[in-house]
């Protein structure tokens, strides 16, 4: 908490982020303001829902706080910032940046609010640093809309590649270093993201379509064109990283592009052991680099999902019930910071005390569980809870009064 506190100039909204984040990464069922407020022994929940929609803080600088927490506990200099977006499917329509669009949470068109994320991933473990709002051009289109959603100053339209270039120039500019970036096709389709990368001198390894058109000393080729004329003793059977059932075998192959702008550009190509399936990334980086580097990047982008998972399902960062951007975006920050401190406690652990050959090394979830469980376990009396019912059902009760009234009047 202290790396966020000086953020809050009054005491009170600090004590009340410090029961919300507890409440973020505490075992209850379904977290949102109701839920946390009562499990942090609040009597209504007003004062959590001022934190996220009236107080004063700025939820950018507490950002800009977390990515120093993560930086300064996950250091590695062959760090990989991920982007990658997550959607949430909501209700209606007034939600800031919902429409009907794909998310691949759902895997299928939706009612939907989308985000772009980047990710720290080090040896040490990952946590996210920085996140966009996605803004479709029918809110963009707007004005009103937008003005109603706290929109004022993000108003404007930016593909999820733009926005994934806007992180990744403040993760740099706040003096911070990272060696690659990696993500999947959404990002290497937008050539701006390549060229503030190459720019800055960062090297990348981007997924690319089957269709993507790349340029060697004997032409221009499509990408599975390319693949055809790989013969087969290039082929190299490494691992893409170790999962929970092993270490993820492919065999990889990487062609040399043309290119007379300083650095090396390839194209590199993952086959699927059983079934054969092939994958393509679009590479650069200032130095010439091995296969194996280059085969580590690219296994490095499953770490953003598994932020996903983590971040959902432990610190609750798509169960925010709130419209407008100023709260949004102050959810998802408190969240990352909690995901953070999981991350952050969980490579300490296996640094400091290494797990016994018969255990696994500590987890997140395992982390979170004992952290819950042995030092901020809330217990309340019969009084709060029979309170907290009260004002549940007299909530309720209005709103359903409200409900018929403005059915009547429609009649």
């Amino acid at each position: 908490m202290s790396q966020v506190a000086g953020r809050f100039k009054r005491i009170e909204p600090r004590r009340r982020m410090r029961r919300l984040v507890l409440g973020l990464l505490s075992d209850l069922p379904r977290k949102n303001c109701w839920t946390i407020a009562e499990w942090a022994g609040d009597t209504t929940p007003d004062g959590m829902q001022h934190l996220l929609g009236r107080a004063k803080w700025d939820a950018d600088a507490v950002r800009d706080d977390v990515r120093g927490y993560v930086v300064e506990h996950l250091r590695d200099d062959q760090a990989v910032l991920v982007v990658d977006e997550t959607g949430d499917v909501k209700k209606g329509t007034d939600t800031v940046g919902v429409q009907r669009q794909y998310t691949g949470t759902a895997g299928r068109i939706e009612n939907a609010q989308v985000a772009v994320y980047l990710v720290y991933a080090g040896q040490r473990g990952h946590a996210a640093v920085d996140r966009e709002l996605y803004v479709p051009r029918s809110w963009t289109a707007d004005p009103d809309r937008c003005l109603a959603a706290g929109l004022v100053e993000k108003a404007s339209f930016a593909t999820k590649p733009e926005l994934a270039a806007r992180m990744v120039a403040r993760f740099l500019d706040a003096g911070h270093r990272a060696a690659w970036v990696a993500g999947d096709e959404v990002y290497s389709g937008n050539p701006k993201l390549r060229m503030v990368l190459e720019e800055r001198g960062t090297g990348y390894v981007l997924a690319v379509a089957c269709s993507h058109e790349a340029v060697t000393k004997a032409g221009k080729f499509r990408a599975d064109t390319l693949a055809k004329k790989v013969p087969r003793r290039a082929w190299q059977k490494l691992s893409a990283g170790a999962g929970a059932k092993g270490h993820r075998f492919y065999y990889w192959a990487v062609i040399d592009l043309a290119d007379r702008r300083p650095g090396n550009r390839q194209l590199l190509i993952r086959r699927n052991r059983s079934t054969g399936e092939l994958a393509y990334y679009r590479c650069y980086s200032p130095e010439p680099m091995p296969l194996t580097e280059l085969v580590r990047v690219a296994g490095s982008r499953w770490r953003v999902e598994e932020f996903f998972q983590a971040g959902k399902g432990l610190a609750a960062l798509d169960e925010h019930q709130v419209r407008r951007y100023a709260s949004w975006s102050r959810w998802v920050t408190l969240a990352m910071l909690a995901h953070a401190f999981l991350a952050v406690v969980r490579a300490d652990e296996h640094a400091r005390r290494p797990a016994p050959e018969d255990l696994i090394p500590l987890t997140c979830n395992e982390v979170q569980r004992l952290f819950t469980t042995l030092v901020v376990r809330p217990v309340h009396d019969v009084d709060h809870r029979l309170g907290w019912s009260n004002w549940r059902r007299r909530h309720q009760a209005r709103s359903q009064a409200s409900h018929y009234r403005q059915q009547a009047a429609q009649a």
